[in-house]
């Protein structure tokens, strides 16, 4: 008589759940079911699978829990056995080898708890708490825990800055399904901002600082004021980190000291930049910036590049030396003055020119979202067309509005940006006739896939000069359109008029449009398939003269500061001075 091979050490399994009725419930057992979890992976011997199984039962309640079934159980059958089956064990050790034993989830998830009193003892008087749990409602769990955070949140932004908020008592109420649930409040005293002060300051002005952030000794506590002035001390730029001191104490007349704590960045910063385009050529660049000049958060920044460099819409290398200071709270509180002064050389297959430019900025944010930037900024210049050099000085007073609520500068994923600028020129030599420049554009991100794996991109820009002709205007101040700003596939500045010998001429009014999905691909890789079309019209119309297209693909590489993006653009109809595609690297997506 032969012998029969048993399974003590490992014992193959199967997981089955019988359907409770909610598919969300089921969806979610499943999902944590470590039966299911490590079914494949960890072989599991007669005690390790009932240890499973038990995890399982009280894992599942927590579950049931969590979605209002307060009365619900989960029974586990392993082969046919209740898990407190005395036989199961020996059930299990003789198993034959090649055998596969059946795990069975019952759900008996009951009838769903709805809750019913909500009590809040010890609120202050006049405190009027946000309702995040209200009678009537299913019982779940995430917004009953939720609620405690809330209440406590609300209560320190309405000056209670010690107040403490108990996690919920939930009193279950089987007979008419109703989960009764009871928040206790310890409010402390109601206190105001007292003197603000800075720990790890090594050079920068702290009355400088508490003027810019606004936080008043005085003022209502507010957690929120707290973190706003938190966030505006990391946008000076002049510090690594901000971490806000908890408070722990009141004075005697009420207040609360404020203690910010600071890491310093480095003052002085060294950066190197590089891009490539088909059309434009490598551009290299160099910066050094001093981060706090004179104590006040005030930033210098040198720039050199080099830029030109063999694109087939360029004629010869050139530069660009760039000097800018940064003053914040400038005037009123939150504006920032900018003064810049440059040195520009680029040789472009519309024209050549060399300038001095130099302007004063004055940028004003107006609310979270929208901000005012207004200057005055000069223009000295020679600049050759078709052979023909001429010299011009324009005066120009630029006013842009925008509004921001991209959530990212290098890589959004949700959020609109758009802005409208206008700039008034005046010719200060000549007989050149005064023009107003007219430029408004607008992109938005609307993520189609969950966590912003996939993302459609939209981008519109148009513009017009009114008060000239194209041929009083000098040719930098027209519109061109081709290239990465506009229409990827096309040499830059070749879409539009052209001269006889197909050289490009700009033109009074431009309109252009994007199509992107960018789409990630696992952990670091993306692909971005895009459309451009755009046109160039002779009159101050936009909308008119021929409309041009270009499409391609990009391929993204995500790093921790952004993604470094490759993009490939074809001309879907080929013109003078445009190859047959255009290749474009840079750091962060296109728009």
């Amino acid at each position: 008589m032969g012998s029969v091979a048993f399974a003590a050490d490992t014992v193959s399994y199967t997981v089955n759940f019988t359907p409770s009725g909610d598919a969300a419930l089921d969806s979610l057992l499943r999902q944590t079911s470590s039966l299911v979890a490590v079914q494949k992976t960890l072989p599991a011997g007669p005690f390790a699978l009932i240890g499973r199984a038990r995890r399982d039962v009280r894992q599942f309640t927590v579950v049931l829990h969590s979605l209002g079934y307060d009365a619900g159980s989960v029974e586990i059958t392993i082969g046919g056995d209740a898990l407190n089956d005395p036989a199961l064990l020996d059930m299990l050790t003789q198993v034959p080898a090649g055998k596969t034993v059946a795990v069975q989830v019952i759900t008996h998830p009951g009838a769903v708890f709805l809750l019913g009193r909500v009590e809040v003892p010890g609120l202050p008087a006049g405190f009027v708490p946000p309702v995040i749990v209200k009678p009537g409602q299913p019982a779940l769990a995430a917004p009953i825990l939720a609620a405690t955070p809330a209440l406590r949140s609300a209560l320190h932004n309405a000056g209670y800055a010690f107040a403490q908020v108990s996690q919920p008592l939930a009193v279950a109420q089987p007979a008419v399904s109703r989960l009764d649930v009871t928040y206790t409040v310890d409010p402390g005293p109601r206190v105001n901002v007292g003197p603000v002060s800075f720990q790890g300051l090594t050079r920068t002005n702290a009355d400088f600082l508490r003027a810019y952030i606004a936080l008043k000794p005085g003022q209502r506590y507010s957690d929120t004021a707290l973190m706003q002035a938190r966030d505006s001390l990391l946008e000076l730029g002049v510090f690594a980190s901000v971490t806000p001191v908890p408070p722990d104490h009141a004075t005697a007349d009420g207040g609360v000291p404020i203690v910010f704590r600071v890491v310093p960045e480095k003052r002085h910063a060294v950066t190197i930049s590089a891009a490539y385009a088909t059309d434009t050529g490598f551009t290299l660049g160099t910066s050094w910036e001093d981060r706090d000049v004179f104590a006040h958060a005030e930033r210098l920044t040198f720039t050199a590049a080099g830029n030109g460099l063999g694109g087939t819409g360029t004629n010869q290398p050139g530069y660009d030396l760039k000097g800018v200071f940064a003053k914040p709270d400038y005037g009123v509180r939150g504006q920032t003055l900018s003064v810049s002064l440059e040195g520009l050389n680029e040789s472009l297959t519309a024209y050549s020119r060399t300038a001095l430019l130099a302007g004063v900025t004055l940028s004003l944010p107006l609310t979270p979202k929208i901000s005012l930037t207004y200057g005055l900024a000069f223009t000295h210049e020679r600049v050759q067309q078709e052979g023909v050099s001429r010299d011009y000085a324009l005066l120009q007073a630029p006013v842009t509005l925008a509004y921001d609520t991209a959530n990212n500068l290098l890589e959004p994923v949700h959020g609109v940006k758009a802005s409208v600028t206008l700039t008034p020129s005046l010719p200060t030599v000549g007989e050149g006739k005064a023009f107003l420049i007219v430029y408004a554009s607008a992109a938005t991100y609307i993520p189609v896939e969950y966590g912003g794996r996939g993302i459609v991109a939209l981008r519109g820009q148009v513009g017009s000069i009114q008060g000239a002709s194209v041929f009083q205007l000098p040719p930098d101040q027209r519109f061109y359109a081709g290239g990465s700003g506009t229409v990827r596939g096309y040499t830059y500045q070749t879409i539009g008029p052209l001269f006889p010998d197909d050289k490009p001429q700009g033109g009074l009014a431009m309109d252009a449009a994007t199509l992107e999905f960018r789409q990630r691909i696992g952990a670091n890789f993306g692909v971005v398939p895009f459309v451009d079309v755009g046109q160039v019209n002779t009159t101050s119309r936009p909308f008119g003269g021929t409309l041009r297209a270009g499409a391609g693909l990009g391929v993204r590489y995500y790093t921790s500061i952004g993604p470094i993006r490759l993009d490939v653009g074809f001309p879907l109809t080929r013109v003078a001075g445009s190859g047959a595609f255009a290749l474009y690297v840079g750091l962060g997506e296109n728009f």
